[in-house]
Order: C-alpha cells, then structure tokens, then sequence
C-alpha cells in the first residue's frame, strides 16, 4: 500500500464540501458579508443548508440576531476579492465598500445579494441547536436567485492554506439519485 499517515489536522483538506460562497447578513445599522467554505446540503424539500461560522465572527452574532443571512456564489473571477474578504474583519470596515461589492435588496429577508455573484440564496435561521457546541447553522433556503447566462460556472473550492481547485468539467452518469 503506497499510502502514509496523515496529520488529522489538515483531514478538511482532503474532504472538500462545495464552491466558496460570500454569506451576507444585516442589521439596523449595517450590512456584512463573510467568506465561508465550511457548508453542506441537509435536505431536498426544504432546502435545509448546514454551516459553521466561528462566534469569533461579526456575520454569528448578526445571524443569530436577524436569523436570516444570504449564501451568495461567487465564481472564480471574483477570487482575489472572496480571500480578501475573509482576511477582514467586517466589524471594523465595510468589506461592501472595502471590495466593490454591489448589494441588491432580497425580496424576503432583509441581508442583501451580492450582484457580482451568480447565485444568491435567502435563507432564514431553521435550527441554532448546535450552535452553541459546534457553530453550526442550519438554514432554510426560502428563495433562490441564478443567472442563467452564466453556463457552467467555474467556482472556487478550498483547499485549505490558502489552496482552492476551481471547478471545471461537468460529466453525467446515468443515475437514480437526484
């Protein structure tokens, strides 16, 4: 067997959950937006999306305030600006601002899209049970918005260190699953 051991450390290196998306949030006196790779589909029907953000960051106590928040999709065109968002810290700049960032009102709940994304998903809080153990959200996603002019969006996937693969070939397979 040509396999080593490996530091458990880095194992979120090997398991890639999906594209890096921009988590939007918004309150009475501002707006924030995160990087955040950590994610994961729960369910079909709803749509129920599960994430981990640290009580360390700005968009968990606004989350857990308004209970609602906007996962937007960049693609890699947008690449330097998504690193360059999660090496700020959004309780002491507008990363809005900071990034060239155009938010557009959501049509039901009050965190903004971000237009140089090409999907943007509304989502209202649906559990914070574990929240208080692991930093896990899970969302309901009660309104999807997609560019239908951008055809196989190339998104990014974190790889841990600064590393992220960019998604490339579509195949299919015939199969049962969705």
């Amino acid at each position: 067997m040509s396999k080593k051991p490996f530091p458990l450390a880095k194992v979120y290196t090997l398991i890639e959950p999906g594209p890096v998306i921009l988590l939007t949030t918004a309150n009475a006196e501002q707006m924030n937006v995160m990087t955040l790779s950590w994610k994961t589909m729960l369910e079909f029907e709803p749509p129920l999306i599960g994430c981990v953000i640290s009580n360390r960051n700005t968009s968990c106590d606004m989350l857990m305030s308004s209970r609602e928040c906007v996962i937007n999709i960049p693609t890699v065109d947008f690449a330097k600006q998504v690193v360059g968002i999660g090496n700020t810290h959004g309780a002491k700049i507008d990363k809005f601002r900071r990034f060239s960032l155009t938010p557009s009102s959501a049509e039901c709940v009050n965190a903004p899209l971000i237009d140089e994304c090409f999907a943007s998903l509304e989502c209202r809080l649906a559990d914070k049970s574990m929240v208080p153990k692991y930093g896990f959200f899970v969302l309901e996603v009660v309104k999807a918005w997609v560019d239908r002019t951008v055809k196989n969006p190339r998104t990014l996937h974190h790889r841990g260190y600064g590393s992220f693969m960019i998604a490339g070939e579509t195949i299919k397979l015939r199969s049962k699953m969705m």
